[in-house]
């Protein structure tokens, strides 16, 4: 039977649903506010067309090989590379879980009270256990039930994400319906007025005022929002007429999400005034979304007529409804998310690669000592950065960094390999953008510096401000995880070439396609 091929429309779409995020619109605007608009165009011209046109070309190059990225690496550059760089992208679902673990709990007390109340959560009254401790604790235990199921093979659940997929971009409707109607009442009025260029140029977010690093760091969120996009590389053979069809239809993707970016970041801007919404120490990284969408509801009543109290219940009704949108979709992917990476990163790679018994796979395919190996890690970040210290805005600011430079670090490990893999001979080139070497060399490079840069002004500024607590944590994902792929891979070498045998390379070390970033 000849298989379906994708539509042009049809590969618009997978490329927008791999890589779209609706969260990093409010969380865009409270750090920067409408001068986030242009980093997102910069972003997309400097990494997202021409990386995404990079893993075409090693995708249909590669087709016929199982690997995904790590073949990519492997065969263009070499095996300890590319078990370094496709460890780094595991690692980077790693720190992910960190982050979702402790803040799915601002949905949970959205749908309970109708509003973030986790900064005043406490264990009997008692002052230490209560905040960003409380919640860290809370963390460990959800992620070890989750584990636990996921180990025994039950990994039905993840189903919810299809879900919550629906109804996010319900969301993403209704705030585009929703805020033309309020301008229109409004006689085209904003809540947070634009002038222009001025608004464009200078960040509302206070910190981000008069200070160039921190500006540039903001780039890394842009980029971060343009993640997932290595999972298209599977798909120029699955598309009609690739030559044609393929570029065409991820430039059509780019200036979709490009424009719904700032589109989105705009209409915020035209039921939210920053100052007054925004303006308190209440509101952090992890709450900012469903503060935004709150007040999008009690807008809506406003510019109706509604009195007050009613503004208020339709604000903690939305906010209830958005929670159990958001709910529905992180644990979905929670639950896929614990074993699909580390499954496809142990069943790839040879058994002897792993100490112990960590390589083993259960029955069902489960790699069950990996997972619990997992859970302790990512329980021992909650606790190190939960415990830590300082404020609920400073616990998401660190969480949020981390997984920001963590999953955008791995990206420069195929943009740096793309100008070796272009110098490869007797390569199927049977779909090519870059038509030359130099051009490979030129783009490979703007985008690995891009994402260098983006990440050093990222890593950098939290220090440069006193906050040397985030660059800590952001700097120690990347190194930490970078050295122990470096060690676990030298020590297989070692063993490998005591036994006479050499090292293998070969492109059959990892089964599956990368799977698509959950923003």
């Amino acid at each position: 039977m000849k298989e379906k091929k994708l539509g042009l429309m049809s590969l618009i779409l997978m490329i927008f649903t791999s890589v779209y995020g609706f969260n990093n619109i409010p969380r865009s605007y409270y750090l920067m506010g409408y001068a986030a608009i242009p980093w997102f165009v910069i972003a997309g011209i400097l990494f997202f067309i021409p990386f995404a046109f990079m893993v075409a070309e090693f995708g249909s190059a590669f087709r016929n090989e199982t690997g995904g990225m790590y073949s990519w690496m492997c065969k263009s550059v070499g095996p300890k590379y590319a078990f370094i760089g496709t460890f780094m992208w595991y690692t980077s679902y790693v720190l992910w879980m960190v982050n979702v673990s402790s803040g799915i709990w601002v949905p949970v007390s959205n749908v309970i009270f109708g509003k973030d109340t986790t900064a005043t959560w406490s264990l009997f009254g008692s002052h230490f256990l209560s905040g960003s401790r409380l919640l860290g604790i809370m963390a460990v235990i959800f992620f070890i039930v989750i584990t636990y199921f996921d180990s025994k093979g039950i990994d039905k659940i993840s189903t919810v994400t299809s879900v919550g997929g629906t109804a996010v971009l319900t969301i993403n409707i209704m705030v585009v319906i929703g805020s033309i109607i309020m301008i229109i009442a409004r006689g085209g009025q904003l809540q947070q007025p634009f002038a222009g260029f001025e608004s464009l140029k200078t960040p509302l977010n206070a910190a981000y005022q008069g200070s160039p690093i921190a500006i540039l760091s903001f780039i890394v969120y842009a980029l971060f929002a343009y993640g997932g996009i290595e999972a298209v590389g599977g798909l120029v053979d699955k598309t009609e007429n690739p030559k044609k069809n393929f570029p065409k239809g991820i430039v059509i993707a780019a200036l979709v999400i490009v424009v719904g970016y700032a589109t989105l970041i705009m209409l915020v801007g035209s039921f939210t005034n920053y100052k007054q919404i925004l303006g308190n120490d209440e509101i952090t990284l992890g709450n900012v979304s469903y503060v935004i969408m709150s007040n999008f509801a009690a807008e809506i009543g406003k510019a109706f007529g509604a009195t007050p109290a009613t503004q208020l219940a339709l604000a903690h009704g939305f906010a209830r409804v958005y929670a159990c949108i958001m709910l529905l979709a992180l644990m979905g992917a929670m639950f896929t998310l614990v074993y699909s990476p580390l499954k496809q990163i142990i069943d790839g790679t040879p058994k002897e690669l792993w100490p112990g018994k960590m390589g083993e796979t259960a029955e069902g395919g489960m790699p069950k000592n990996a997972m619990w190996i997992q859970c302790t890690i990512v329980s021992v970040m909650i606790l190190l950065i939960s415990f830590g210290g300082d404020t609920m805005q400073q616990f998401f600011l660190i969480l949020t960094a981390m997984v920001n430079v963590g999953m955008t670090v791995p990206y420069m490990f195929i943009s740096f390999a793309f100008p070796k893999f272009k110098k490869m001979k007797d390569v199927d080139r049977s779909f090519v953008v870059f038509k030359s070497q130099a051009s490979a060399n030129i783009w490979g490079y703007v985008v690995t510096l891009t994402l260098l840069f983006a990440n050093a002004f990222a890593i950098i500024q939290p220090a440069l401000d006193g906050d040397v607590k985030t660059t800590f944590w952001s700097l120690s994902g990347p190194v930490i995880f970078g050295f122990v792929a470096w060690v676990i891979y030298t020590r297989y070498e070692k063993r490998i070439l005591a036994q006479g045998d050499g090292v293998s390379g070969s492109s059959e070390e990892v089964s599956e396609e990368p799977v698509a970033q959950t923003e």
